[in-house]
């Protein structure tokens, strides 16, 4: 969650030299991972009441909450256009991940019969990117079902395949596999072809492959690369997870804290012309820019933080738990 919060911060420095090759290096992996390990955490989703009340609680709500927060922000602070735009439809920003987890999770009782999902979500991910239609901008399916193998992936993992991931020397491979993605990301731009436009939307996997400018099979082809990265890049950095309990590992119950909070700071920052200081104080400002970042996660996952904000997060959960009390 903490590399979520630093690849959005890093769009604030995008002017100094190591940035795109940084930000590409985050991209090849950490929502791959994110979308995998949600997909794992899904596994036991069924249609019943107590898990799609769960699910309206958790994912749902949050989401009509912070559409309406963030449209509301960015109007008051930044951009004035946004009234016109789709709320709730169309989600902002960060809030595509909410309406994703609930249209994979809806799906995962079919998603979660048979290994055969796997190739056929890799299938529908390469085939997504080829409809340029308004349909696929509602609830953000373009990026939805570009992320889908794996989530997909994640619903077939079983706790001995991670345990396979977590082994002893494991972390040796997956630290020369990182080193080797940091440098792969140094060369991103040079086979992700994008005329007139940002090389690493492509790994945003929410754009027709049209507006790149190249042809359908050589987008596929592109696409199909990034999936493997993403994989690759995702078990990777699970073997470099440490096994032990440390200081922040309570944090992590706080995620959806972190990543629905975070927004508001980085945006302010943005429209407090945070970019332009950065262009007039020199290189230094991207490690700065990474410590605010990580400052601003670890501050929002801090128990008596979490703890509070976790009310307008799961306001239905918290009076429910409340009341237990």
């Amino acid at each position: 969650m903490t590399v979520v919060v630093i690849g959005h911060a890093l769009v604030l420095v995008l002017h100094e030299e190591r940035t795109p090759q940084l930000y590409d290096f985050i991209y090849f992996w950490h929502i791959p991972a994110f979308v995998l390990v949600t997909g794992y955490l899904s596994r036991s989703f069924a249609w019943t009441r107590p898990k799609l009340w769960a699910l309206f609680c958790t994912i749902v709500v949050p989401y009509l909450i912070f559409e309406w927060a963030m449209l509301t922000f960015r109007h008051h602070y930044g951009d004035h256009d946004t009234t016109e735009t789709t709320m709730w439809l169309d989600p902002h920003w960060p809030m595509w991940y909410l309406s994703a987890t609930f249209l994979w999770r809806m799906a995962t009782p079919i998603l979660v019969k048979h290994w055969s999902a796997i190739p056929l979500s890799v299938v529908a991910s390469l085939a997504i990117g080829t409809q340029d239609a308004e349909w696929t901008t509602y609830l953000d399916l373009q990026r939805t079902i570009g992320f889908l193998p794996f989530f997909v992936l994640g619903l077939h993992l079983r706790s001995k395949d991670l345990q396979r991931v977590r082994g002893r020397f494991t972390p040796i491979l997956g630290l020369a596999v990182v080193v080797g993605l940091y440098q792969l990301a140094g060369h991103s731009s040079e086979w992700l072809v994008s005329h007139g436009t940002w090389p690493s939307r492509w790994l945003w996997y929410s754009h027709p492959y049209d507006s790149f400018g190249i042809s359908t099979g050589d987008a596929m082809w592109i696409r199909f690369r990034i999936l493997v990265l993403g994989v690759i890049g995702t078990f990777a950095v699970m073997s470099l997870v440490p096994r032990g309990r440390s200081w922040f590992t309570d944090m992590g119950a706080a995620t959806l804290v972190v990543y629905l909070f975070h927004g508001f700071f980085v945006r302010r920052l943005e429209y407090a012309d945070y970019t332009e200081w950065a262009d007039d104080h020199g290189s230094w400002t991207i490690w700065f820019t990474i410590g605010v970042a990580v400052l601003i996660a670890l501050v929002l996952a801090a128990p008596p933080v979490a703890r509070r904000l976790t009310w307008f997060v799961d306001p239905i959960g918290s009076i429910q738990r409340a009341r237990s009390r």
